[in-house]
């Protein structure tokens, strides 16, 4: 009978415990504080942002080559809008100024093409080709660039 009472005693312990486990937290427990009100927060627009400019050296070196095809011969005539290959982590305001900076032109607008790399195989090895960043630079009205100007100059 002793191991009875023995295992009895430990389990109404522990009951009592419980008991007290619960009840403490309600009968503790405080009401909540007002909190105060938030400040409104301030609204930026990012068109009132500082932009930030590149340096000169990196504009300069960010117009790779100008990509001409027949592609973009045709946009040039039709919608005087020049191609060009860019470093691959460049932005369009970058793009932008790097051309007005080199050519002295307005630039009306931006646009970027990423081309992935293809594939290639030469004998038992595989290979890729590089991932490109095209820039399609469209410019103001009445603006050119002259590539030969440039390369004569």
């Amino acid at each position: 009978m002793s191991a009875a009472k023995k295992e009895a005693a430990p389990k109404a312990e522990k009951a009592a415990k419980a008991e007290k486990v619960v009840a403490a937290p309600a009968a503790e427990k405080a009401p909540k504080a007002a909190k105060a009100p938030k400040a409104a927060k301030k609204v930026v627009d990012i068109k009132d942002a500082p932009k930030k400019v590149a340096s000169p050296e990196r504009l300069i070196n960010l117009l790779l080559t100008p990509h001409i095809t027949e592609k973009t011969s045709l946009a040039m005539q039709n919608n005087n809008s020049y191609a060009f290959r860019v470093l691959r982590d460049s932005t369009k305001p970058e793009i932008k100024a790097a051309v007005e900076l080199m050519f002295n032109v307005k630039v009306a607008n931006v646009n970027v093409v990423n081309e992935t790399g293809k594939t290639r195989r030469m004998g038992k090895t595989q290979g890729r080709t590089q991932d490109i960043k095209k820039a399609y630079v469209r410019l103001a009205p009445g603006q050119t660039i002259d590539y030969e100007a440039k390369l004569k100059a």
